[in-house]
């Protein structure tokens, strides 16, 4: 219990002791004393410095903690956020030894290993950045492969998610709702026409048509169903049957990690790596949630630890009055923008799609999930996702007395924020992303590998946010 506390806390509960302890000594010898007088001595003559000594002694021992805090304390802690931000989040460890200077060899040895461990970082990136270029170029051969073939490809694990989709895939199927990586294909089709069709699929029969309706509308897909030696499926999609830009290049999205991903567990019990996290952000016509409506809805998905190239949802939403021309300097949203944008009854309804079965992150949660939420009778939906607060995540990583705001916990990431992109909704969910990705191995490297203690962690610092988990 005690070795879960922070350093910092640590060491104060340690002066306290010794505080106390002091008090304590010098009570017991006064008290000694007085027994041990020959004649019987009055009581109030040895209250009065034993309050006296107290008072001095538990300043003096303040005194000695904050020096000890601000001088050895708070750099030990500063020191091992920036070597946890270079061994796990690839972020240089610029280490000041100046604040460090009373720890002695600590920081210059430190600095040495994290000048050491870059050397080696650099050498990895730049055989990982070849072998990238060498696996883009073998992607975009693929491309072109898929682009002359007149099907639409969908990919899907055995536990029939998605595994992976090409652009023309994702035109045809806009119309009954975005395609993204791991959501059931019973997102998309007809679950009964879809559970006919698999069950066709035994002994030697690897391939049937099926034809199959849109899980929402009235619209049936003619498709092939072909299975992979118990290692998942193909759909092919006629695409000629489809009023698609069948030239267009069919970039593919794609994460082969998801072919055997295991059962869910309880949320709880979940590893951090299995989740699928959608970052978003908000614009408002102001800041208070009961008056003030949302104009706008960025949102990126992350799985594995990467964000999705292509999976985002980005839409203006029509609040039903005009933006606040002070708001409008901010986010640089106006009634123009928003005039044939969908309500929020709309609007909201394709981010729940979009955000399905994932956790809701964002920065500062408890203001847009609170919009969120006041507008669920619009919606028709509820908002019951796990949240997830990089504010409360940036505190269990660099403690409660580091400044958490976005620009400076970008700016702590070596994460940079585009000026024009700055207060939009797209842009701020990008850049959260980003951070989400670099903050969570750190917070794995310090033992909260589950959601569950994840969740433990981040409720120590209840006193910045509200938790919103229940």
């Amino acid at each position: 219990m005690f070795s879960s506390l922070s350093l910092r806390f640590r060491v104060f509960l340690f002066f306290a002791l010794l505080a106390i302890g002091g008090v304590g000594l010098a009570a017991g010898s006064m008290i000694f004393g007085w027994m041990r007088a020959d004649l019987p001595l009055p009581l109030g003559p040895f209250v009065t410095p034993l309050i006296l000594f107290a008072f001095l002694n538990t300043g003096l021992i303040l005194a000695i903690w904050l020096l000890f805090d601000e001088n050895v304390a708070k750099p030990i802690e500063q020191l091992s956020s920036k070597l946890r931000l270079g061994a796990h989040s690839g972020v240089k460890a610029d280490l000041d030894t100046k604040e460090a200077r009373y720890l002695g060899d600590l920081a210059p040895a430190a600095q040495a290993l994290a000048r050491t461990a870059d050397t080696s970082v650099t050498e990895m990136a730049t055989q990982i950045a070849a072998e990238t270029q060498r696996l883009k170029v073998e992607t975009e051969r693929l491309t072109a492969v898929l682009t002359e073939a007149p099907v639409a490809t969908i990919l899907l694990s055995k536990a029939q998610e998605i595994v992976l989709y090409d652009r023309q895939a994702a035109d045809i199927l806009s119309g009954v709702a975005q395609l993204r990586l791991r959501a059931p294909i019973a997102d998309y089709f007809d679950p009964d026409a879809l559970r006919s069709a698999f069950r066709q699929l035994q002994g030697d029969i690897v391939e049937v048509p099926a034809s199959l309706p849109s899980a929402i509308g009235q619209h049936v897909f003619e498709t092939r169903i072909k299975a992979l030696s118990n290692e998942g499926y193909m759909i092919f999609i006629d695409a000629e049957a489809h009023p698609v830009d069948q030239t267009a290049s069919r970039p593919l999205v794609f994460d082969f990690a998801l072919m055997n991903r295991d059962a869910t567990k309880d949320i709880r019990d979940t590893p951090l790596s299995d989740f699928c996290f959608v970052v978003f952000d908000t614009e408002t016509t102001g800041l208070s949630i009961e008056k003030d409506s949302i104009v706008q809805i960025g949102a990126v998905r992350v799985l594995n630890g990467r964000v999705v190239d292509g999976e985002v949802f980005d839409s203006y939403v029509n609040p039903g009055r005009p933006i606040p021309p002070a708001s409008t300097q901010i986010h640089h949203v106006t009634d123009a923008h928003v005039a044939d944008a969908p309500d929020i009854g709309a609007a909201g309804r394709a981010f729940h799609h979009f955000a399905r079965d994932a956790v809701l992150v964002a920065h500062n949660a408890p203001f847009d999930i609170g919009l969120l939420r006041a507008s669920e009778t619009q919606m028709g939906v509820e908002w019951t996702h796990p949240v997830l607060d990089t504010v409360l995540l940036s505190a269990a990583v660099f403690g409660t007395t580091e400044e958490h705001s976005l620009d400076a916990l970008c700016d702590r990431l070596s994460i940079t924020i585009p000026a024009a992109h700055r207060h939009t909704a797209m842009g701020d969910a990008i850049a959260t992303a980003e951070a989400l990705v670099k903050l969570l191995p750190l917070v794995q490297a310090k033992g909260h590998k589950t959601f569950g203690q994840l969740l433990q962690e981040t409720r120590k610092h209840g006193r910045l946010l509200k938790d919103l988990n229940g």
